[in-house]
């Protein structure tokens, strides 16, 4: 697996994932409906227009999905245990329909498991950015990463 191990992981590591994705109308509105979310701002376009926006905004979970998606082939792929959480999570500008993604991750703290010999904990910032380089979203996760095996 590509996915990195424990041992790996240096504080203040950057990672400037080549993975980038174009959002669609299709993603936008499958995510809202799939998650059961009717927020017309999301799948209205009629209401849409009348908004501050003038358009639909991309749901920002599916953002969030994107922008630590992309982080996973680089950092975390076969080498994850689970996600602990998310920290810190913010949308600054909305994502529109067309908006190219890019992702950066860095790491924010590396530490051994207390209960679990074979893991540890990894912090990570990741920081999304549209075409035009401006910040979308920024989440901290913490992430129980697989050591190197023996």
């Amino acid at each position: 697996m590509p996915g990195l191990y424990l041992e790996e992981f240096t504080v203040g590591q950057v990672f400037r994932h080549p993975l980038r994705r174009t959002v669609t109308e299709s993603d936008n509105v499958l995510f809202s409906v799939m998650t059961l979310n009717p927020q017309p701002l999301h799948i209205d376009f009629d209401f849409a227009a009348r908004t501050e926006w003038g358009k639909p905004l991309v749901n920002s979970l599916f953002t969030l999905g994107l922008m630590i998606g992309i982080s996973v082939n680089d950092i975390t792929v076969g080498t994850t245990v689970a996600n602990l959480g998310m920290t810190e999570t913010i949308f600054p500008h909305p994502v529109f329909h067309g908006d190219t993604i890019r992702v950066e991750t860095t790491v924010l703290s590396v530490r051994e498991s207390r209960s679990k010999p074979d893991r540890g904990i990894v912090e990570f910032e990741h920081r999304a950015y549209n075409q035009n380089d401006v910040l979308v979203a920024k989440c901290v996760r913490q992430a129980m990463m697989l050591k190197k095996p023996t």
